[in-house]
């Protein structure tokens, strides 16, 4: 009994015996406080580990208190652990490794949030002779006592991004429309957006680029919208609701990933065949199915290879091969990251043409490249993807590339990203200058 009543200890109060509790108290009692003079929720000083993260947030340090929280856990894991392990077992070892290792971390990031938390209250340096010992007693005084405030709100520090342009692009029969909301997930018990308000239209025939700096939300958005990673949001393609008829248009969606999952020891011919009995429906007579592998070889010139094994092809033989396995349902909506990656000037020219060809047909051709300038003139129409001031993937601009040209003052695909990128990664930091002037266009 004794031992189930100091892990309960340890979880609520994150220590056992008098002393523990009464400096788990005091602690929690002292962040409730913190915590309403912050902006954090106050009850969150009463759940273990989350504490200290939210502490380290009032102290503008948000990574330091993920380290905090990890350390925090540990420490309580290995002191938990040997209430339950022999003293004599190796386990025991193990134990007491993971409660020391945590506790020296826990000592460490604790030592550096605290000492940024005295500067959020804007006082002296040598409080923290107090705070890091008595840790408690000096969250209580400052959580308390009206006469320390802090500088300012966790939202004061948290950027301002763009705003939303509360817009919804229609619904048309034929085509595809996208109303994006949000795509959330929550991390460290906050939620995060990884893209928000991001609506267009594309129409049957187009040829899109996808553009994007690095973490825009590209990958996101291609999920979102072929439905393997849904979103708050509104897909509809030729007037049907891809999540909600998601089994039923698994053959009008095709999605070609930047790496290929093909057999090297099977032939072309035989890698078409079996993509054909995974792509087309059960009851797809065989006579049908033989004369589309043949079409699609045709299609993209890999008759000459049909025998060929998948290890034998050159870079641009099995990038079209790659291609060709998701062609062979005949999909309206053709999605596709990096097709060119790792191919030359020449070969990738060759490989947008076909795909040119078959937007031509009135198929919707979505593509990401790095390298969209040597084929820029193949597409119509151009997505730019930028990260906001909160890091989320937003809408920077949809429409023609000329008119992309005009919006953003530049020529190349590559000077516009550029333009959106963070200044810390080498641009000039303009995303959220450019969502909002597009969020205008939207609502004009």
């Amino acid at each position: 009994m004794p031992q189930i009543v100091n892990v309960f200890l340890i979880l609520i109060f994150g220590g056992g015996g008098v002393t523990g509790v009464i400096s788990g108290i005091l602690l929690s009692f002292g962040l409730w406080g913190i915590f309403k003079k912050c902006g954090v929720k106050p009850w969150h000083a009463l759940i273990p580990c989350m504490k200290y993260y939210d502490m380290a947030l009032c102290a503008a340090r948000e990574p330091e208190g993920r380290v905090l929280f990890t350390a925090n856990a540990l420490t309580m894991l290995g002191n938990i652990s040997s209430y339950f392990i022999p003293e004599s077992s190796r386990l025991s070892v193990l134990s007491m490794a993971v409660e020391t290792i945590g506790y020296i971390i826990y000592l460490i990031f604790l030592l550096r949030v605290l000492a940024a938390l005295i500067k959020t209250f804007d006082v002296r340096k040598r409080w923290l002779i107090l705070a890091f010992p008595l840790t408690g007693i000096f969250t209580v005084i400052f959580g308390w006592n009206k006469k320390y405030q802090p500088k300012w709100k966790v939202t004061d520090y948290q950027e301002q991004a763009a705003s939303l342009s509360g817009a919804n692009a229609k619904v048309m029969d034929k085509g595809l429309t996208v109303n994006i909301e949000d795509r959330s997930v929550t991390e460290f018990f906050k939620k995060k957006y990884l893209l928000r308000d991001i609506h267009m239209y594309i129409r049957p025939g187009s040829m899109v680029l996808l553009l994007g700096g690095s973490g825009a939300g590209k990958t996101t958005y291609l999920n979102a919208v072929n439905g393997y990673e849904r979103a708050n949001a509104k897909i509809v393609l030729n007037n049907k609701n891809v999540y909600e008829n998601y089994r039923k248009m698994q053959y009008d969606i095709g999605f070609v990933p930047q790496q290929d999952l093909m057999r090297g020891a099977d032939t072309v011919q035989a890698t078409l065949t079996d993509a054909a009995l995974l792509r087309l429906p059960m009851d797809f007579p065989a006579a049908l199915r033989k004369e589309r592998v043949t079409e699609v070889m045709k299609i993209f010139g890999l008759e000459p290879v049909a025998g060929s094994m998948v290890s034998k092809l050159s870079g641009g033989q099995r990038k079209r091969l790659s291609i060709a396995m998701e062609f062979i349902s005949n999909p309206s909506l053709f999605i596709l990251d990096e097709p060119d990656s790792g191919l030359d000037g020449v070969m990738a020219r060759e490989l947008f043409e076909q795909l040119r060809k078959i937007a031509d047909q009135g198929k919707i051709i979505i593509v990401i490249t790095h390298t969209p300038d040597r084929v820029i003139d193949l597409f119509d129409d151009v997505i730019v993807l930028a990260k906001d001031a909160n890091r989320t993937g937003r809408l920077a601009f949809y429409g023609s590339i000329d008119e992309a040209r005009t919006f953003f003052g530049k020529q190349r695909m590559e000077e516009i990203v550029m333009t959106i990128n963070r200044k810390e990664e080498g641009g000039e930091g303009r995303a959220d200058e450019f969502i909002e002037k597009y969020t205008e266009v939207q609502n004009a």
